[in-house]
């Protein structure tokens, strides 16, 4: 059902993912974009937040480390835990049953000392990805509405959730379409040449789909 030399149209990939993924379970759907930039250069390092207008899909969840006077705003946003010391010495503990940590900055020097382990789990808390703020309440609504942290590795790839495969074909265009548009906005200026090297969406298990850039408004 797939030319895995041809590049489809976004809404037509979309749909074809729904319709050759395999799974008996609602798998992920995620997004392969190949930039041109080199991350080994600091200036080319592209690392964002976009809000998906459907969501993930999946039931995210969030740990807020604050003070007390936050905690109670914290919990009435939807956040799982809330607490500090506590929670620090169970991820000292080893324990990182968590998908996003959010955190205010007045506790960043405590939760500074847990870098090396929530670090290369992707957990650590970052002002760049609003996920340390003054506003933990807020954080958590918009992590729980759809809002995904997303950064390119070192091989110059971008890959990220960006729905299930029970979303609609336009659904998962559209979000695909919010992600794209996100990264077209954070292009380096010293990226030089293409820019969009090559865009595949796949389901978790499933063939990879190229898509037509052209396909996408806006990049």
């Amino acid at each position: 059902m797939v030319d895995r030399v041809k590049e489809y149209p976004l809404k037509e990939a979309c749909q074809l993912v729904k319709d050759t993924c395999y799974t008996n379970f609602d798998a992920s759907v995620d997004m392969h974009v190949r930039l041109g930039v080199d991350p080994r250069q600091a200036d080319q390092m592209v690392r964002g937040v976009a809000t998906l207008p459907h969501g993930t899909g999946k039931e995210v969840r969030v740990l807020v480390l604050t003070t007390p006077d936050k905690e109670e705003a914290a919990r009435e946003a939807g956040a799982d835990h809330v607490g500090l010391d506590d929670y620090i010495q169970k991820i000292q503990g080893g324990w990182t049953d968590i998908d996003v940590v959010v955190c205010s900055p007045d506790v960043m020097p405590k939760v500074g000392r847990l870098g090396r382990i929530l670090g290369p789990r992707g957990l650590m808390p970052n002002p760049k990805s609003g996920t340390v703020t003054p506003d933990v309440a807020k954080a958590v609504k918009e992590v729980k509405a759809g809002k995904i942290d997303f950064r390119v590795d070192k091989t110059g790839i971008v890959h990220t959730s960006i729905g299930k495969v029970s979303f609609t074909a336009d659904q998962l265009a559209e979000n695909a379409t919010e992600l794209l548009q996100t990264l077209q906005r954070l292009k380096p200026s010293t990226s030089k040449g293409v820019y969009f090297k090559s865009i595949a969406i796949a389901p978790t298990m499933g063939p990879g789909i190229k898509i037509d850039k052209s396909s996408v408004p806006g990049i």
